[in-house]
């Protein structure tokens, strides 16, 4: 092979190996820029396990029970929870839970890792448990008296990042749900917390009616939102921003009236700045929720 010959091959190899990195680097702005609008949230590779009991006690005059017709009582230790949660959003809970599917190469300034892809959440991704309350006494509005839990590490609180969603229906059997409404159970914050929203802000939710990835601003109830139940004395007081849930009602004379069943979801907001990698190995526990009932 003559000089020239062998220059034109060289050349040629050249050319094609440059043409590749050029190709390869526009492969990769393109994903960069695609990907920028989902910079809110970073996936959690890693699954959580959680082992989940719940006791739900409840004030005077009040009885529950994991069961419409029957085990009613001061207090009641429902199903426990030993699958995995996986971090899903929604800003309605009857609109549904969203988790992702895919992930890319995140751009400039973002997570190494980014969602691009959503899709409905299974079951099995979050708790979901029902009870059912009912009184003696007279008309009695419900509220939430406290939220307890139990992190498995404080250093890593996984808390920081859990949700508590209720869902009331109205008295009876298999009636229409009357209010939904969703808590974050922790004034924590995870010392590795990344405000990672399409906005750049905490606070920010998947559109449950939407599966491009939109978010929108989401505040969750929080304690200021409980009662104030005194365990000693029984007695009731209410905060100024203390939320009734719903009203049940007895006879007044001992006799229980009809119980309002309550659906409970627990899991982990993946738009929270609290949910990043290191809570892949902690656990939430234990968590209880106390109800309490104030008659009129």
């Amino acid at each position: 092979m003559d000089s020239t010959a062998k220059d034109k091959k060289m050349g040629s190899k050249s050319l094609k190996r440059r043409l590749t990195i050029s190709v390869f680097a526009v492969l990769i702005t393109m994903v960069a820029v695609a990907s920028a609008t989902y910079a809110w949230y970073i996936y959690n590779t890693s699954r959580h396990t959680t082992n989940v009991r719940m006791a739900a006690g409840t004030g005077a005059n009040l009885q529950i029970s994991d069961s419409y017709l029957k085990g009613y009582g001061s207090a009641a230790v429902l199903s426990s929870f030993e699958g995995r949660l996986n971090p899903v959003s929604t800003n309605s809970i009857l609109g549904g839970f969203q988790v992702a599917k895919g992930i890319t190469v995140g751009g400039e300034g973002q997570a190494p890792i980014v969602v691009n892809e959503f899709g409905a959440s299974k079951p099995s991704d979050y708790y979901k448990t029902t009870m059912y309350l009912r009184t003696n006494g007279g008309k009695t509005d419900i509220y939430i008296a406290d939220i307890g839990f139990k992190d498995s590490n404080e250093r890593n609180p996984i808390s920081s990042a859990i949700r508590v969603g209720l869902l009331v229906h109205e008295p009876g059997v298999d009636k229409k749900i009357a209010g939904e409404y969703i808590f974050e159970i922790s004034n924590k914050r995870n010392p590795q917390r990344q405000y990672n929203t399409a906005t750049g802000m905490d606070g920010y939710v998947l559109d449950c009616t939407k599966t491009d990835g939109t978010t929108v601003p989401f505040e969750p109830y929080d304690s200021g939102a409980y009662c104030v139940y005194n365990k000693n004395t029984g007695e009731i007081s209410l905060k100024k921003n203390s939320l009734k849930l719903t009203t049940i009602e007895g006879d007044g004379n001992g006799k229980t009236g009809i119980p309002v069943e309550i659906e409970v979801f627990i899991w982990l907001e993946g738009c929270d700045a609290d949910c990043i990698d290191n809570l892949c190995d902690e656990t939430l526990e234990k968590l209880a929720i106390s109800f309490a009932g104030k008659t009129e």
